[in-house]
């Protein structure tokens, strides 16, 4: 009898650890607008029988105000024809769409002059120039390109002048101010040594099925960090930054400044080698300091596929966290900031173990898609092999995910409850995350592989308030990245590097349930600068421009 009553109470404690928190967050719920909207992007990813590994890789997508009308636009990288690796046809054109508004968009990619060349991988947008207007920087497979957005609707290619380089494959690309001059510098994330010559042959010869060869098969590069020196050209400070001398794989960069000592930190996903933590020291050099804070491997020691990354306070206790997607089997890692530029791996912890060990992501973002006041979880997901289910259980295309932040910690798989057409599943890529129609709620565009690009416009319930603040620095980069804000119990920084080789540019977004005001907001700007503003009423995008000296 006390053993039926163990195992009885033992089932039903599995059983409400699997449910998570009594708490019931508001629902989360999206319709694809793609087609109606007009975004009729499909990404060419021009597979072969060859398995090159860049087939696999593109998908990088940005959500930017390129014209300045308050409406947010979309960029798409797409890939080129092998083994040319040139656009040969207008299908592999990177895309623009202009938002008409309305949830309406216009492609506008020629007149905007930003079609590409070669093979675009990922995509990083900011304004580098402190112009006013958002310019791009698009990585690619042994081609990098600038575009300077003139402020007339056009781009103009400026990478050669600028003093890019373009000698490597380059998969990402992130925008930030790592020395406080006002005046934004540019990582570019760097894969593996690769050329047509490398045509290694794996997989099962003998029933003659070629796969994506393991990352393992290549040799890693080291990153590139370029500083800007505010005449709209760039240095080669890799080396002595400390930069140059830790060679990985990498997918993806986010920033944040995770020991709260006024200095942006970047940490760079690798695949299937230890995280990169670069501790920005503050007198232009950084240390690597993945292993010594606990980010570059989970608990049990192994590194992991890891793809995209976010860096924000998921749990609300002012301290900016890093969660990433991987493979199958490898679960979406979580890293809990303890202070002291210390992290947990809280991956379990949180029940994103669990909710994830099925599924592969790549695109994925810390956003409050219910304006709860909790950041939740959206993944853009696939695996990286075409033909996983001839060699194990996993599948290679499936369904987006939504993890609702439970405010304890913890998450809840609110997949299948996430609209008609969500379970739909593709080989998913980029995402990137703005609220297009201007009602608060913050959309998601996603890209999959050989497939037609996803809108998913958040129709979730309106009941709960929201605030977007839209920044402008003048001691500061213009953009304001960098800055760190604090709204009631709430964090969030400035950045637009989020997910999988993409870019989310449409101010920092709170969501604050049904406070009809918010008594406090406090802005530290990269300057150094401390702004507070009070009584501030919600549901508005909100200008805040940084006071003068």
């Amino acid at each position: 009898m006390r053993i039926l009553i163990f195992l009885t109470l033992s089932i039903l404690g599995q059983f409400l650890f699997s449910q998570g928190s009594n708490r019931l967050p508001s629902p989360i719920r999206f319709r694809n607008v793609a087609r109606a909207a007009g975004v009729n992007f499909v990404l060419e990813n021009h597979p072969t029988s060859e398995k090159h590994l860049i087939e696999t890789m593109p998908g990088g997508v940005a959500a930017f105000d390129y014209n300045g009308d308050g409406l947010i636009d979309i960029y798409f990288t797409n890939g080129a024809a092998i083994p040319s690796l040139e656009k040969e046809s207008p299908k592999y054109f990177n895309r623009l769409f202009r938002n008409e508004g309305g949830m309406k968009f216009t492609d506008v990619t020629q007149e905007a002059a930003v079609a590409g060349a070669g093979y675009s991988i990922g995509v990083a947008a900011a304004d580098y120039d402190n112009d006013g207007d958002v310019d791009l920087f698009v990585a690619g497979v042994n081609r990098n390109t600038l575009y300077r957005n003139g402020g007339k609707g056009v781009f103009q290619d400026v990478t050669s002048g600028a003093g890019i380089e373009s000698s490597v494959w380059s998969v990402a690309g992130g925008w930030f101010d790592f020395d406080n001059d006002g005046w934004l510098d540019l990582l570019v994330v760097n894969y593996v040594k690769w050329s047509l010559a490398l045509d290694r042959y794996c997989g099962d010869a003998a029933r003659k099925l070629r796969v994506y060869c393991h990352p393992r098969y290549f040799q890693a590069l080291p990153n590139t960090l370029y500083r800007n020196r505010r005449d709209g050209t760039f240095e080669d400070v890799s080396l002595r930054a400390g930069i140059l001398q830790h060679a990985g794989k990498g997918m993806s960069a986010a920033f944040a400044d995770y020991d709260l000592d006024g200095f942006v930190d970047a940490f760079v996903t690798n695949d299937n080698l230890p995280n990169f933590l670069f501790h920005n020291r503050g007198n232009g050099a950084f240390e690597e300091t993945g292993l010594l804070s606990g980010t570059a491997l989970l608990e049990h020691g192994k590194p992991v596929s890891s793809m995209g990354v976010d860096f924000r306070d998921y749990d609300n206790d002012g301290l900016p966290d890093i969660t990433i997607t991987a493979l199958a089997g490898e679960t979406f890692p979580l890293f809990h900031n303890e202070g002291k530029g210390l992290f947990r791996d809280a991956t379990y912890g949180s029940r994103l173990g669990a909710l994830s060990a099925r599924r592969s992501g790549w695109g994925t973002g810390l956003v409050d898609l219910n304006n709860d006041g909790w950041k939740d979880l959206f993944t853009a997901n696939a695996h990286v092999n075409d033909k996983i289910e001839l060699f194990e259980s996993g599948q290679y295309k499936q369904a987006n995910s939504v993890f609702a932040n439970l405010g304890d910690g913890t998450f809840r798989d609110f997949s299948n409850s996430a609209g008609e057409g969500f379970e739909i599943a593709c080989a998913h890529r980029g995402s990137a995350f703005a609220d297009f129609n201007n009602d608060g709620r913050i959309d998601v565009v996603v890209t999959a592989l050989g497939g037609p690009a996803e809108v998913w416009e958040n129709i979730s319930s309106e009941e709960n308030k929201w605030l977007i603040l839209k920044l402008e620095g003048i001691r500061s980069n213009r953009d304001g990245i960098g800055a760190r804000i604090r709204l009631g119990n709430q964090s969030n920084d400035m950045t637009t590097s989020v997910g999988y080789a993409s870019a989310s540019h449409g101010g920092v977004h709170f969501g604050f349930g049904k406070a009809e005001k918010i008594e406090n907001i406090e802005i530290k700007w990269p300057s150094g600068a401390v702004q507070v503003l009070r009584d501030v009423p919600g549901n508005q995008v909100l200008q805040v421009r940084e006071p003068a000296p």
